[in-house]
């Protein structure tokens, strides 16, 4: 990351992108010793759990079937009805299981990925041992945003169920209503994508800064503000190349039993592939946007004191200050 702060500012879509692309073409060991140490776990759980709630789903949906055709209160019945309640909870175990595993490891790939440009951004010698010795005492302030930011999605969430079910019970059903809810659909999913994108960019603020939770919410509300056309776009440009790959992944392999064993593996392997660069490419391009709203707003970052912050030794993380990385203005 060889731009000035001050040029940063003036990085667009395709300036943010080339910039990713130098870092992970210039640092591809490190970054690749990352990706298959925690990006290629969370890449393979993502793609696993696809496969094995389509196989527990569809056991439970015949089973289901069978118990339609068969007459209640009959032993056959019972047994097929305990049969279905046994799958129903090995089912929302495994998705518990799975989502548990997931948000660790996403911590974790988070944590490891914004450290290390960090470290690539001040200048200061990294390697992979002095990543991951960082990455434990760093997740746990990720953790803490991240359940705040889950709480606000609830209640967002809840919020908005109760404004759709107020439209639909008050409302005479017409044309009219169903505007009103296709307008209540966009604007949920607007105010959605606003706060995935501020929760995002204060994870970066949480393991960089001596903010987390709330606070590093509130000053990624502040730090996106002139860059969120750009944000959005790369927010909408990501999760649509997701849902091509998970697209894929369910056509060749999930769904894919005609095109025999080999082809649905080489698709299985290509997809995992595509993954790992994706994610990989997400987690660089969301620090990179931090460094360029930081220019934005003039809040110049003191590499030297980053530098320090950023050095571990024996004794525990030490997160900037805002003293450190905040408000020492500069102006073009």
């Amino acid at each position: 990351m060889d731009r000035e702060q001050e040029e940063m500012q003036f990085l667009g879509l395709f300036g943010i992108y080339k910039e990713a692309c130098k870092i992970m073409y210039s640092w591809r060991k490190l970054l690749g010793q990352i990706t298959l140490a925690l990006i290629l776990p969370l890449s393979f759980i993502f793609l696993a759990h696809i496969e094995v709630a389509e196989v527990l789903s569809s056991k439970i949906f015949h089973n289901e079937i069978a118990m339609d055709e068969t007459r209640p209160g009959t032993p056959t019945y019972n047994k097929l009805s305990d049969l279905v309640t046994s799958e129903m909870t090995a089912f929302w175990l495994f998705k518990a299981a799975y989502f548990t595993v997931l948000l660790i490891l996403s911590l974790l790939s988070t944590s490891a990925v914004v450290y290390a440009i960090a470290c690539i951004y001040t200048g200061r010698e990294v390697s992979f041992n002095k990543v991951m010795s960082v990455v434990p005492k760093v997740w746990k302030r990720l953790m803490v945003t991240f359940l705040c930011t889950y709480l606000f999605f609830f209640v967002y969430n809840v919020a908005a169920f109760i404004v759709i079910v107020f439209v639909i019970v008050v409302f005479v059903p017409s044309k009219a209503t169903l505007s009103v809810l296709v307008l209540l659909g966009v604007m949920y999913f607007i105010g959605f994508v606003y706060m995935t994108i501020i929760w995002q960019l204060a994870s970066v603020v949480s393991v960089l800064e001596d903010t987390y939770g709330v606070r590093a919410m509130i000053k990624s509300k502040e730090l996106i503000k002139g860059k969120i056309g750009v944000a959005i776009v790369v927010f909408l440009k990501l999760n649509i190349s997701l849902g091509i790959v998970q697209f894929i992944f369910e056509k060749l392999v999930v769904h894919g039993q005609s095109l025999g064993t080999v082809n649905r593996t080489a698709s299985g392997i290509l997809c995992l592939l595509l993954l790992l660069g994706l994610f990989l490419f997400g987690l660089v391009i969301q620090t990179v946007i931090y460094f360029v709203c930081k220019s934005y707003h003039h809040e110049n970052i003191d590499k030297s004191a980053l530098s320090d912050h950023l050095e571990v030794y024996l004794g525990d993380y030490v997160p900037l200050t805002a003293k450190d990385v905040q408000l020492e203005q500069f102006y073009v």
